[in-house]
């Protein structure tokens, strides 16, 4: 352990794009380090991204995320902040107390616009582009909220957008997040890391 070093972890269930730039980023830096990726798709391709970057890897079933194995885990490990990169599970009441304003989560819309259960990828991009062909919407965007017990509920940290027409297709509208994502998601979760030292707890020395 490095002292005075934030210990990051990364909750990740698909590809691991974000959660391999997050890693990068974190590895230019002097105040973090991440010590895990966690997952509960042993296939997941952020599993092969993160041990590429010599990143720890942990796979958990449903169950022991519910159970409270996972915090335990982490505490364990002595993680100070964990950041959820594309994780498609509800995070439970107690791994959210463990990590009040060091639980970041980000989510492809402008929240609270396209949140809650089930609003993850292709469905937020496809509610969206359905929403713009009723004129309904102009613009869509990325929000990165700290974690509470609901879904996409949380106190937003940081919103970028991105204008739409009526020549958008679902594609591109994924296409326009995943612009933004690769903008902003790295930095913005660093910065938070950052912010996340002020906290009680939690000083460099």
């Amino acid at each position: 352990m490095k002292e005075g070093v934030v210990r990051v972890a990364i909750l990740a269930s698909g590809s691991g794009t974000n959660a391999e730039r997050l890693i990068q980023a974190v590895q230019t830096s002097a105040e973090a380090e991440v010590v895990v990726l966690g997952t509960n798709r042993s296939q997941a391709g952020a599993v092969e991204r993160a041990e590429r970057r010599g990143v720890a890897c942990w796979t958990f079933s449903k169950g022991e995320l519910e159970q409270g194995e996972v915090t335990r885990r982490l505490l364990d490990m002595q993680v100070d902040f964990v950041a959820l990169a594309g994780f498609l599970l509800k995070v439970p009441q107690g791994l959210v107390d463990e990590f009040p304003g060091r639980m970041l989560n980000l989510h492809p819309s402008l929240l609270p616009a396209f949140g809650g259960k089930g609003m993850y990828g292709h469905h937020v991009h496809r509610a969206v582009h359905e929403a713009l062909q009723k004129g309904a919407i102009e613009e869509t965007g990325i929000t990165l909220h700290w974690v509470d017990s609901g879904y996409d509920t949380g106190l937003t940290f940081f919103q970028a957008s991105a204008p739409l027409s009526m020549k958008d297709t679902t594609h591109s509208i994924a296409e326009k997040i995943q612009v933004l994502e690769n903008a902003h998601y790295a930095k913005q979760t660093l910065r938070a890391i950052r912010e996340s030292l002020s906290l009680p707890g939690k000083t460099l020395d």
